[in-house]
């Protein structure tokens, strides 16, 4: 990862219990295109690291959750306008690992304030299943350990949501 992946990932490892660079396992990052297809490659992405890692019994949980992270992304953090842009591709999934830790996050352009499923102006889940949105933040929560955001500071712009799986 380079220093943007540090910089703009510094907050999230400030949240960690602290543990020095040779604690650090590993690392891997994509970009994504602006297209819904992106998720695809999402999970494809995932599905390849997480056996380089050997952590493929945590494929469908962690899969889930980046779909449904980069899912957001790709709905509601990109302009109207928004194009594939080769250098300065839209959103971008990381995932990193620690001793007992891995972190799903997707860094978008958006300043906004992910909506929460505790959220009043966010509505809450249909309880049937059948609503066909509003359900992606519930099922973050509901399938990660915790979960969060923070905004991007200096040269970058944008937000990075992440999802936290405490590894057994």
């Amino acid at each position: 990862m380079g220093t943007n992946g540090s910089t703009m990932l510094k907050p999230l490892r400030q949240g960690l219990p602290p543990t020095g660079p040779s604690r650090v396992s590993s690392s891997a990052s994509c970009s994504l295109s602006a297209r819904y297809e992106a998720v695809r490659g999402a999970r494809h992405f995932t599905r390849s690291t997480l056996q380089q890692w050997e952590l493929s019994d945590r494929f469908d949980d962690v899969s889930l959750v980046v779909s449904e992270l980069v899912t957001n992304a790709l709905r509601h953090a990109l302009p109207d306008d928004a194009a594939d842009d080769a250098q300065h591709p839209p959103v971008r999934l990381h995932l990193l690992r620690w001793p007992g830790r891995l972190v799903c996050a997707v860094r978008d352009p958006s300043p906004e304030t992910p909506g929460t499923p505790f959220d009043d102006d966010v509505p809450f889940p249909d309880p049937r299943g059948t609503a066909e949105s509003g359900r992606g933040l519930f099922l973050v929560d509901s399938y990660s350990d915790s979960w969060g955001w923070h905004p991007l500071a200096g040269a970058l712009h944008g937000k990075v949501v992440w999802a936290l799986f405490q590894l057994h």
